[in-house]
């Protein structure tokens, strides 16, 4: 059996799971966006028990993955395995101008735009703080640029971005990946990043809950983990890099952002930074310990000679084990 199959009667099981009106309404709605119990109450206009009662049925028979983000829970598509595919499978034979669906959405569209005001409001109380330390590096398209350049043109199977912040790095990669989460402690950041990942249409990810040294997501399943201005703010990075290393693939890669040393005090004081920022070997050493194989460094230096101005440097590593180490070996012994 592969990871595309399933015993008859777990098939069978997702089956008759999904065969329902509210619960096919349920798998339409959830392939669209990550959305809570509330906001599902909302667009099918039913109790809470009785979607509740859905949602149960649907998680059980892996049609759907449900995750805890404070006292919300949320729901969206399962994402891998052989039910995924298959409620996708489902879900791509249904006529697409089907009225009810049509009617569903319009009410999620609704939703969304409720998140989009709310992440706005708290986006434009914290936008003056993010402005200031944009104001001290270089501009943000030539480090997304020099982003993309690092990590190439080949398509990534899944990324994972920790502190994801405002998700802005899950809508520049997500278009190219299978699947991409963003995991951030923040309840109040992943709002702001839900919101961004509705306005771009991007179905393929997930946000979720969660402490970067203990991160709520599968070891042993990302080719590309990306930590973009987060150390910084850590009183542990080799244990944050460690945990990091777990979650990669083999042969994935690790690319940590993040300041080259400065002498900028009010950032701790003002802006709660613990680490006034790495040097290329301090970033390499700990990248050692955590098992991987350093690959490239990349500095991007201000063209100033202003010393308020941070060059900001780009590292990547890599996990060296091949895939065939994930796999068991059986020894027979004659």
């Amino acid at each position: 059996m592969t990871s595309d199959t399933a015993p008859l009667s777990v098939v069978l099981g997702a089956l008759e799971a999904g065969g329902e009106t509210t619960r096919l309404r349920l798998l339409a709605l959830l392939a669209e966006a990550e959305i809570t119990v509330t906001e599902l109450v909302a667009i099918l206009g039913q109790s809470q028990p009785r979607v509740s009662r859905h949602l149960k049925l649907l998680s059980e028979a892996g049609l759907i993955d449900r995750h805890r983000e404070g006292a919300w829970a949320f729901f969206h598509l399962a994402q891998s395995g052989a039910m995924a595919a298959l409620a996708r499978d489902i879900l791509g034979r249904i006529d697409p101008t089907d009225q009810q669906l049509a009617s569903d959405r319009a009410r999620l569209a609704e939703v969304r735009r409720t998140r989009a005001e709310q992440a706005a409001r708290y986006f434009a109380e914290q936008a003056p703080n993010w402005d200031v330390i944009r104001s001290l590096h270089v501009p943000q398209e030539q480090l997304e640029a020099a982003l993309q350049d690092v990590i190439g043109k080949q398509q990534i199977r899944a990324v994972l971005d920790l502190g994801t912040g405002t998700g802005r790095m899950l809508e520049l990669l997500a278009p190219r990946a299978e699947r991409a989460v963003g995991v951030d402690l923040s309840t109040a950041m992943l709002a702001v990043a839900r919101a961004g990942i509705d306005k771009a249409g991007l179905r393929n990810v997930q946000l979720r809950q969660g402490d970067i040294y203990a991160l709520p997501v599968e070891r042993d399943s990302y080719d590309l983990v990306l930590i973009h201005q987060v150390l910084h703010y850590l009183d542990d990075p080799l244990r944050a890099l460690r945990e990091a290393a777990r979650t990669m693939r083999p042969g994935g890669r690790l690319i940590v952002v993040d300041f080259a040393p400065h002498m900028l005090e009010f950032l701790r004081a003002q802006h709660a930074h613990r680490r006034l920022g790495f040097s290329r070997e301090e970033i390499e050493q700990m990248m050692r310990e955590a098992g991987l194989e350093n690959v490239a460094y990349r500095s991007l230096t201000p063209r100033t000679r202003d010393p308020e101005k941070l060059t900001m440097s780009i590292w990547v590593a890599r996990d060296p084990r091949l895939l065939s180490d994930l796999v068991p070996v059986t020894v027979s012994i004659a």
